[in-house]
Order: structure tokens, then sequence, then C-alpha cells
């Protein structure tokens, strides 16, 4: 069975540093070909800075394997949170599992 590239991240939910804003959208990372190559797994740390809208405005890779890290942040930008009155910064955990 051929195991597809894409999307195979498990992505947990944001913890958010501040009041909790409600995720409306998420996009799971893309398992990079060259980290299943080499059997590289585990969790990217991204600290995401949402503006009022709910759109990304830019993320900070806080931890996590340099492989799966621009992956994961390429994933974050694409995510949207709720509006708010104004910008939050999010801490946001992507773990990388290859599927079965």
């Amino acid at each position: 069975m051929r195991i597809v590239a894409a999307i195979l991240a498990v992505c947990m939910m944001a913890q958010a540093q501040e009041a909790g804003r409600k995720i409306v959208s998420n996009v799971a990372a893309a398992y990079p070909p060259v980290a299943r190559t080499m059997n590289i797994t585990g969790m990217v740390k991204v600290e995401a800075v949402v503006s009022s809208d709910g759109a990304v405005k830019s993320v900070e890779i806080l931890g996590g394997h340099p492989l799966l890290a621009q992956s994961a942040v390429a994933a974050v930008y694409r995510w949207r949170w709720a509006t708010a009155s104004h910008e939050t910064k999010e801490t946001i955990q992507l773990n990388f599992i290859p599927s079965q």
C-alpha cells in the first residue's frame, strides 16, 4: 500500500498563550519526503502572530527538527483563527508521525 506524502502530520490543536482564540480552519503539514526517507519523526513547536481578522501574520520556529520545521511553518501560514479585537500570539505543536 502506497503511503501518501501529503497531509501526514497529525496536528495538535493550538495551545494559546493568551485567551485561547478558536481555530476556524487548520491545514495539516505535509510530511517532507526527505524526512520520510530518513525516518525522521517528532514534534515542531511554532509561535504564530495572528492578526485581528484571524490571518497569520508571522510564524517563528520555537523547536523541532529542521527538516520538519519548514513544513510546519508553511502549514500554519494557511491556518485561520476566529476574529478578535487585537492580534494575538498562538503557540502550536505539530506532530509528524508517518501513517501506517
